[in-house]
Parts: C-alpha cells; sequence; structure tokens
C-alpha cells in the first residue's frame, strides 16, 4: 500500500489516499492509470501529484481514445532511469 498525496487547488489543500498498486489514482477517470503505472519501478511507498494533472490526463486518455503507456511518472532522480539528462553543471 502505497500513500498518495494529492494538492487539491479547489481547497487549497493536500489531501492524502491511501492505494494498492492495482487501484487507479486519484482523480482519475476510468481507471485508465492505475498506482502501479503512476509508481513504475519506483521503490517509494510515497507519492505526489497535483489534481489538475490528473484531470489533464483524463482529457489527454479521451482525446487519445486508446490506452496510454505510462513508463513512469513519479522517479526520484538518484533511482535512475533519467540516463544522460542530468549533468552537473557547476
Amino acid at each position: 500500500m502505497v500513500q498518495v498525496y494529492v494538492y487539491n487547488p479547489d481547497t487549497n489543500r493536500v489531501e492524502v489516499f491511501f492505494r494498492e498498486e492495482y487501484e487507479a489514482m486519484p482523480y482519475n477517470v476510468g481507471s485508465s492509470l492505475t498506482v502501479g503505472e503512476f509508481r513504475g519501478s519506483s521503490r517509494s511507498s510515497v507519492f505526489w501529484t497535483d489534481k489538475r494533472t490528473m484531470e489533464a490526463f483524463n482529457v489527454l486518455r479521451a482525446a487519445w481514445g486508446a490506452p496510454i503507456f505510462v513508463g513512469f511518472a513519479f522517479k526520484r532522480i538518484w533511482e535512475g532511469g533519467h540516463g544522460t539528462q542530468y549533468r552537473y553543471l557547476g
């Protein structure tokens, strides 16, 4: 079970949800994005997002008209998977 923190701009509050990996992300329509898909290969048990992000995913999914593969949406830099996207310039 993971904790999902969702910032809700309508109430200006952070909401906390406890979900299993097979359950839909909060504010997701039609279970088209599960917690497991959002989690990807991350081993973290705490995730955060914004309600507007989930609503935008719903709109994109409806416009696309088919499932959308999500490789990973949440991964910390030290968990890898970023390859050459990060380069220290200091």
